[in-house]
């Protein structure tokens, strides 16, 4: 069975090299789609030069119009019977916990929907740690989860994870509209709207700050419950 592994990238100059070589290090049946979505950093160079042809597909954004964007684009190159898995171009989660989740579904392919959980199994300390004393992106990890979970019916830790994996009948079966971060909410409610349940698994995880490069900002929060009740509701 194939994995596909979709790469979304926008300016991650610093990290695209290494975590590329990490997937590609896995020596497995996979298929990298690496997407650059418009960087201006150089990024865009350095994939042509040393990254494009490692890969399976690069896909050449000229215009930033961000992650679900990018998502989008990689949608029709994915194959039949195979599983398909979100990996950022930062190095915030271990790829090892990536390949965990794939081999969970090639022993358990009635779960259609697996997420990989920073929250899951961990204490409020190492939680902590993790997110880089951060208490405030904690709590609102928390509360849209929280949010997400009621409108949604869910039971899920962490609603807003990196890696997002499905079966990939069902990921290309799920029409996508989203753009931006948006996209986390917009799959969580559509998937919830399919009556499909989400399996996560416990992940390791090492938040970047704003000067390392995180892009998520406090209005995606506002966002992401716009997101939840248009699809929910209309």
């Amino acid at each position: 069975m194939k994995l596909y592994i979709l790469v979304p990238c926008f300016n991650e100059i610093k990290t695209i090299n290494k975590i590329i070589n990490n997937l590609v290090k896995i020596k497995k049946d996979i298929r990298i789609i690496l997407i650059d979505d418009g960087s201006n950093d150089g990024t865009k160079e350095l994939i042509y030069k040393n990254i494009k042809k490692k890969i399976y597909r690069f896909i050449d954004l000229k215009k930033n119009s961000g992650k679900g964007h990018a998502i989008k684009k990689a949608k029709k190159f994915i194959k039949k019977d195979s599983f398909v898995i979100i990996q950022d171009a930062d190095l915030e989660y271990n790829v090892k916990d990536l390949i965990r989740i794939f081999k969970y579904y090639t022993k358990n392919k009635d779960k259609k929907v697996i997420y990989g959980s920073r929250f899951l199994d961990k204490d409020i300390k190492k939680i902590y740690v993790s997110f880089n004393r951060d208490i405030i992106r904690i709590i609102g990890n928390k509360f849209l989860t929280y949010f997400s979970n009621i409108f949604n019916n869910q039971k899920l830790t962490d609603a807003h994870t990196c890696y997002k994996g499905f079966s990939s009948d069902i990921f290309k079966k799920i029409e996508l509209f989203e753009n931006g971060f948006s996209f986390c909410p917009e799959i969580n409610t559509k998937i919830s709207n399919l009556n499909l349940n989400i399996t996560e698994l416990p992940i390791n995880y090492f938040s970047r700050t704003k000067e390392m490069g995180k892009k998520i900002t406090f209005f995606d929060a506002f966002y992401a419950i716009k997101t939840i009740l248009k699809y929910r509701f209309f």
